[in-house]
């Protein structure tokens, strides 16, 4: 699965909204049917995962953190606790429930930003925060992606 692009739209009254067509072709051809939606670890915008890469997610989270660790559990518990169950009605549409419009400071128009395996969705006022000036860009992503593949840059060679 792969969902790629930047596609604008709007949400209604209810915080109801179309998934991209595009997107759900990807998420058809998978035969995914459920998405499982959360609001980001960084940036304040919400991610929807489909169930399988959700359930990988999860996989991966129980592994690495030892449920036997109080503190651990505790990243596990407000991981895991905060997501909501999707499903597209017949339109293709979805509900934004309220908590989360609120989270993402999500208005009206929004953006659903595909990210390989899963899908951000950002209010547009928020749209510019997550992203560096183009020559910037260029810069750090030809230095990551010249540097050897398990060799893992540090945090004060990027911006963020």
């Amino acid at each position: 699965m792969r969902f790629l692009g930047n596609i604008e739209a709007k949400t209604d009254a209810k915080g109801r909204v179309f998934f991209p067509s595009a997107m759900r072709k990807v998420l058809q051809s998978a035969g995914e049917e459920l998405l499982v939606m959360r609001k980001d670890v960084h940036q304040p915008c919400l991610v929807l995962y489909p169930e399988s890469v959700w359930n990988e997610q999860m996989d991966e989270a129980r592994q690495r953190l030892n449920r036997w660790d109080a503190r651990e559990q505790l990243l596990f518990r407000q991981f895991v606790m905060n997501v909501e169950f999707i499903s597209l009605d017949g339109n293709g549409r979805f509900l934004i429930p309220k908590r989360y419009l609120q989270m993402a400071g999500i208005e009206q128009s929004v953006h659903f930003i595909g990210m390989g395996d899963c899908i951000e969705i950002w209010a547009s006022q928020h749209l510019e925060a997550p992203f560096i000036e183009a020559e910037e860009f260029g810069r750090l992503f030809g230095e990551r992606m010249s540097a050897p593949a398990n060799t893992n840059l540090s945090n004060s060679d990027t911006p963020w």
